[in-house]
């Protein structure tokens, strides 16, 4: 008996084990790729016809873009009017955040200071208003410092270098890097793990070199940085190959770019 005894607990506990369910694993949501900039990237680009890069990154990902660019900022604006802040809000861990800045950062924060120029430097270098009495920080500072409160979310970032201003507008090739695309590099090199470089100021001027004065200049209906929506589309897919090709190493978008994304360069 005290045998059939233990074999029925040992029974029941093995039908007990079998009949406890096991816990599914937990649904991994997909990312949202988040993009910060300015007019060369806000969907509406500088309001006047034409329109930013941002607008068409969704249609080479396999996952939802974000285009929370604003016209007119430089990583300081952005940063002092919260808009970091805002993004980093919506963040989940896993999210990309794709942070593009340089073209309204040049400048001097003097009497004339208008909210965007960052402070000359590459470190920690400040310089005070001359309008407001604001201190003052670098560009690589204010990226490094947004990179990191995304990071603190636990999203990724990917640095990305400006698009260039229409290189043929001289009617010659003319490709001179501003210093911000290398502030971008310098940025992801100081900050490490969890953060990637796209040169995108690069690869879109790839593309204007294969394309030619005449094409490239069709680009640019008002001026020389904001381009028509067939523009912006084409700096979109340059970028999309710069990540696909992994020109600047791998990204955390590479797994959720489409199938065979267009080679444009």
């Amino acid at each position: 008996m005290r045998f059939s005894s233990v074999s029925a607990v040992l029974a029941l506990g093995a039908l007990e084990a079998v009949a406890i369910p096991t816990r599914p694993e937990a649904h991994r949501a997909e990312p949202t790729i988040y993009l910060c900039g300015d007019s060369t990237m806000t969907s509406k680009g500088n309001n006047d016809g034409t329109a930013g890069w941002g607008l068409y990154l969704s249609s080479y990902t396999t996952v939802s873009v974000v285009n929370k660019a604003i016209a007119g900022r430089s990583a300081r604006s952005f940063w002092n009017e919260g808009r970091f802040a805002e993004v980093a809000n919506l963040t989940k861990r896993g999210d990309i955040v794709v942070i593009e800045f340089g073209h309204n950062d040049g400048g001097t924060a003097d009497a004339n200071d208008n909210g965007r120029p960052d402070c000359p430097g590459t470190g920690e270098e400040t310089c005070i208003s001359g309008k407001t009495g604001e201190i003052v920080y670098t560009f690589v500072h204010y990226i490094k410092q947004a990179a990191n409160l995304m990071l603190s979310k636990g999203a990724t970032v990917i640095l990305s270098s400006q698009t260039p201003n229409n290189l043929w507008e001289t009617g010659t090739f003319v490709n001179s890097p501003p210093r911000f695309v290398g502030y971008e590099l310098l940025a992801k090199q100081e900050l490490g793990r969890g953060v990637y470089y796209v040169d995108h100021y690069q690869a879109v001027s790839n593309v204007y070199k294969k394309l030619g004065n005449e094409s490239t200049n069709a680009l640019y209906p008002h001026d020389h940085t904001h381009t028509s929506p067939q523009g912006a589309d084409l700096s979109a897919q340059a970028f999309t190959q710069a990540v696909y090709t992994k020109m600047n190493g791998t990204t955390s978008l590479n797994k959720y770019l489409i199938c065979n994304p267009p080679i444009v360069y």
